[in-house]
């Protein structure tokens, strides 16, 4: 028996209504929760000591167990005698004290200020239809009679689905009409129960909100509040604000739901962010849910807490690192959580309790109820800790940060706080002992290497000096042009010895980061130079400058384009006819390119072909990034003679690395794999 209405205008027609519960009967129609779901909300707004209007009553149990409970001053209306008088009949001996009347809530009888409260479940949904000039008109009267029949600071409490053109006009009535307005979630209603005829039968869950409009004389500043987490009320200074809040809160039910009915397998992966009440606008955790194919694994279900700090790492910070994970996880649907910056979390099991409800919410219909085995790197939720903070006239704002990286090893990370999900630079930290101090200190291990194109760019750089360098007393010009935190440069001047290194870069509170936080030492063979790259090389042309390698790792502010590195200016002719005449016979020009658009690349390639008689090029295994090697050398000029000294560059970079003590298994590898991936 279907007794949903056939269009939403039925809900506002009394002959809907007498239809409805002459096919219902006795039995109770509570769409948006009974009693004990709404009794936390309930109890909070409404005293037994109240004087209640309960308008549109229909055959809800509501008014009846709140008498039970000792609310005996209760008076019912409904537009439909048919209810009214089923409920008298019910009613008459068990509850003698509560009235029934049938009654037009837009056309009250009943004197003024005759209420302390008026409660409302689903009225307002009900006679709000649509945004017609005569439904509008309908409620506002309605609204009126509100304001009419409750006294000073008696109170309005409706139960609503809060659809967004509702909410609108309670927000612009209510505090317009001297009300301070407060919307609370009622979290416990509205859960579907699975019978025939309730409206969520598959088990989904509507959102349902308490409006509490509290009349007062005079107030002259507009009081709007927020209750959606917990007991936790937050006052908000505009309309808008209360309105999104209210947006996202639905939206993210909607995604719960659509998890709750089906797999998401072969789509893409869904994105939630969770904030704390008390900071709705920094996110405390992210979560990322996927699903695979069923197949015999540990589970239907699980979570997985990143520890903090490892959340930009490939496994965590990508769509297919996180597929990869799942996979390796072997459960149907997984939940993947990550933690945020500025926010403290206190331990595992703290974040764990927190997260509960969350991850119960985004479970496979018919798992809300059972244990969700939780999956972490060892057992703690990891460290972060700001080192400093500060702002770029550039780049906007930055931190920096410390964390317990792979292994508990200590690492420094400078990340923009416009792109928090990028490490724009990374160091490790060693104890050692300083000149002047007894004691060990943390100190930057020149021989970390954050990023692993970094490792191919120096084999360029040393290739190059092979190539250029008259004799072994020879000193090799270098130019970088993007300094970062000069992880980089740090390690070229460590372990390349017969270099000069001059990094360009066009923020200058970089360079101070770089010195005071990451180890950037400038002395004889390294200097920094604060200049637009494309000038840098315009001007070095000009003067008749020469390097034996000239290296482009800087980042594109523009991601719109599907190339993040480097930006596309750095690519055009004239840009890449200095860099040739920079380098001129003998010299490499190595480039770090990011682009996920083909089109693009094979656009790239083609400029850079053009610019200069050999090009080879290694895409790296696991990240997005290519290294180019572009040169005029006719040594270059077959393949083999690529292989056999970028073979002997690479042997002279491990060797010498070893040396000055800079190896770490996880960037100085051996690179026979990087010689037969180059390619023309």
């Amino acid at each position: 028996m279907n007794l949903l209405p056939k269009s939403t205008a039925d809900f506002g027609s009394t002959e809907y209504w007498n239809n409805f519960f002459r096919k219902r009967g006795k039995q109770a129609f509570e769409w948006y929760g009974e009693y004990p779901e709404l009794c936390t909300q309930l109890h909070q707004y409404i005293k037994p000591k109240d004087e209640i209007l309960v308008v549109g009553c229909g055959n809800s149990k509501l008014s009846m167990d709140l008498y039970d409970v000792g609310f005996k001053k209760i008076t019912n209306i409904d537009i439909s005698p048919v209810v009214i008088k089923q409920m008298q009949d019910a009613n008459r001996f068990n509850r003698p004290e509560m009235t029934w009347n049938q009654m037009d809530a837009t056309a009250m009888t009943f004197p003024n200020e005759s209420f302390s409260v008026v409660l409302d479940k689903g009225t307002l949904d009900a006679l709000f239809t649509d945004e017609s000039t005569s439904v509008v008109t309908m409620v506002q009267k309605y609204f009126a009679e509100i304001g009419r029949v409750l006294r000073p600071a008696g109170r309005y409490v409706c139960i609503s689905l809060l659809q967004e053109h509702i909410l609108r006009e309670v927000v612009n009535h209510f505090p317009a009409a001297h009300f301070m307005l407060r919307i609370v979630r009622c979290p416990d209603a509205g859960k579907g129960r699975g019978t025939e005829d309730s409206p969520n039968a598959d088990g989904s869950s509507l959102v349902v909100f308490a409006i509490v409009a509290t009349k007062l004389k005079n107030m002259p500043l507009r009081v709007l509040e927020l209750g959606l987490a917990g007991s936790h009320i937050e006052r908000v200074q505009r309309a808008d604000e209360l309105i999104a809040a209210v947006a996202a809160t639905q939206k993210a039910a909607m995604v719960c739901n659509g998890l709750a009915r089906g797999s998401i397998a072969g789509m893409a992966e869904v994105s939630l962010d969770l904030f704390s009440p008390s900071e709705k606008n920094l996110p405390r955790y992210t979560i990322h849910v996927l699903d695979q194919a069923p197949k015999r694994g540990n589970g239907k279900y699980a979570a997985f807490i990143v520890p903090q700090g490892r959340e930009t790492e490939w496994l965590f910070a990508t769509p297919v690192g996180r597929r990869k994970l799942q996979e390796s996880a072997k459960f149907d649907r997984l939940a993947i959580v990550t933690l945020h910056r500025g926010h403290v979390y206190a331990d595992l099991e703290a974040v764990k309790t927190e997260l509960a409800e969350s991850v119960k919410s985004l479970a496979p219909q018919g798992l809300q109820g059972t244990a969700i085995p939780y999956l972490s790197i060892g057992a703690e939720v990891g460290r972060r800790e700001t080192i400093h903070t500060g702002h770029s006239e550039l780049s906007g704002e930055y931190v920096v940060e410390e964390i317990a990286g792979e292994n508990g090893r200590l690492l420094r990370r400078l990340v923009f706080l416009s792109n928090q999900s990028v490490v724009q630079s990374e160091a490790a930290l060693k104890m050692a002992r300083v000149r002047g101090s007894r004691a060990a200190q943390k100190v930057i291990d020149p021989g970390y290497l954050a990023c692993q194109h970094h490792l191919f760019m120096t084999v360029g750089v040393q290739l190059a000096a092979n190539m250029d360098r008259k004799s072994d007393n020879d000193f090799c010009p270098i130019a970088v042009v993007g300094l970062g935190g000069g992880g980089l440069c740090t390690f070229i001047r460590e372990c390349l010895k017969k270099t000069t290194i001059t990094a360009v870069e066009i923020d200058p509170e970089i360079e101070q980061i770089a010195v005071k936080y990451f180890g950037l030492t400038l002395d004889a063979r390294l200097r920094v130079v604060i200049a637009d790259g494309l000038q840098f090389l315009a001007d070095e042309v000009a003067r008749g400058a020469h390097y034996s390698a000239l290296l482009f790792d800087v980042d594109s502010k523009d991601s719109s384009v599907g190339m993040s590195c480097p930006p596309a200016a750095f690519l055009e002719r004239a840009v890449l006819a200095n860099v040739r005449k920079l380098t001129g016979e003998t010299g490499l020009f190595v480039l770090n390119l990011v682009c996920r658009n083909e089109a693009l690349r094979e656009t790239t390639v083609e400029a850079l072909k053009q610019a200069f008689r050999y090009v080879l090029s290694y895409q790296l295994e696991e990240d997005v990034n290519e290294i180019f090697y572009c040169t005029d050398n006719e040594r270059l000029k077959e393949v083999t003679n690529w292989q056999d000294l970028l073979r002997t560059a690479a042997n002279d970079v491990n060797k010498m690395a070893r040396k000055e003590k800079l190896t770490h298994e996880q960037e100085l590898v051996d690179l026979s794999d990087f010689i037969t991936a180059l390619k023309i």
